[in-house]
């Protein structure tokens, strides 16, 4: 069959199918999973005769969109709240992951430019940064006390403040997508500069070591929420630029509900960032350096995990879950 006429015959049940999946037409359960099965079939048959075609890409986004569709309606007893954070989340970072990706080969790039251009330029840490807090820095490095800026304050004054500052920071690098992805690419390249330049600093003054079991307590949930928040400005970016088979206003709707919803998962993160920076960062030195490193490479266990190697196990499990149901 030519693949002009395949789509011609199943264009208007495609249709119908993406107006189920943004809720104009109401299904229950069991007509979801006659819709699945059908849809799997055209899918099917359009790898097998169509490999390349933006059909079959078409016909794989919908496949995905009415999966989440039916397992969202056939919960019943779990928690909403549980099922978002176990479910929802992982199986949206999943479908998107080569974003995660980019954002990552991004802050990388960013982070290396910060570190080069520290080096080769000694004034750039002072404007990055600010003087008087490398001055400050400085003289608490001399004190053999590198982490001496994160002891002012009270605990909870500044956990609440550091707390509202990163979701902010998390906020705009999310919402500048809008602009194309570019707005989320400048901020992504302020912060990493940022902290390459920082973190050639303290190499620079010789208390890297102490500067990193400080930083590195609250950095890891942080940084690795940091680096999310960019895969969504991504996602929204390019629902806007690459629309494929939507309209541009309905990629758009698609892209910002699924990019939110990763973004919110973020949010957690940020928080104990913040609780571990107002609380334990500034004890970082006294404690003992097992303490560090558990704290540490436990939470780049825990968000590793959750953004890179729990979404794959839940989408296996749910493609088995939905074989299942359909034989």
């Amino acid at each position: 069959m030519r693949e002009v006429y395949f789509i011609k015959q199943n264009k208007e049940k495609w249709l119908g199918i993406e107006q189920v999946i943004q809720g104009k037409i109401k299904k229950n359960p069991d007509d979801l999973s006659s819709l699945y099965i059908n849809l799997i079939n055209d899918l099917s048959f359009a790898q097998t005769y169509y490999p390349k075609s933006n059909t079959t890409v078409y016909l794989n986004h919908l496949s995905s969109q009415i999966f989440q569709k039916i397992y969202k309606t056939k919960r019943v007893e779990e928690n909403r709240i549980l099922y978002f954070f176990k479910t929802e989340v992982p199986l949206l970072v999943y479908q998107y992951r080569r974003y995660l990706t980019y954002a990552f080969l991004f802050f990388t790039l960013f982070t290396l430019i910060g570190v080069l251009s520290a080096i080769y330029d000694k004034d750039f840490t002072n404007i990055i940064l600010g003087e008087d807090y490398v001055n400050q820095t400085i003289e608490n490095i001399k004190k053999g006390n590198a982490v001496g800026i994160y002891q002012s304050g009270s605990t909870w004054g500044s956990t609440i403040g550091i707390i509202f500052n990163n979701i902010g920071v998390g906020a705009k690098l999310y919402i500048y997508g809008i602009a194309g992805g570019v707005g989320t690419l400048y901020a992504l390249l302020s912060n990493s500069v940022m902290l390459g330049s920082f973190q050639y600093f303290f190499y620079d003054y010789g208390a890297l070591k102490d500067s990193a079991r400080g930083i590195w307590l609250h950095g890891v949930f942080e940084i690795f929420s940091m680096v999310v928040e960019a895969m969504c400005g991504l996602i929204l970016g390019a629902s806007i630029l690459f629309p494929k088979t939507f309209s541009r206003f309905n990629s758009f709707k698609n892209g910002f509900k699924d990019s939110f919803k990763i973004f919110l998962s973020t949010i957690p993160f940020t928080v104990c960032a913040g609780i571990i920076e107002g609380y334990i960062t500034r004890h970082a030195l006294k404690m003992p350096l097992i303490l560090n490193l558990i704290i540490i490479f436990g939470t780049l266990a825990i968000i590793g995990f959750y953004y890179i190697i729990y979404p794959s196990i839940v989408n296996k499990k749910t493609n088995n879950q939905i074989n299942d149901a359909v034989l």
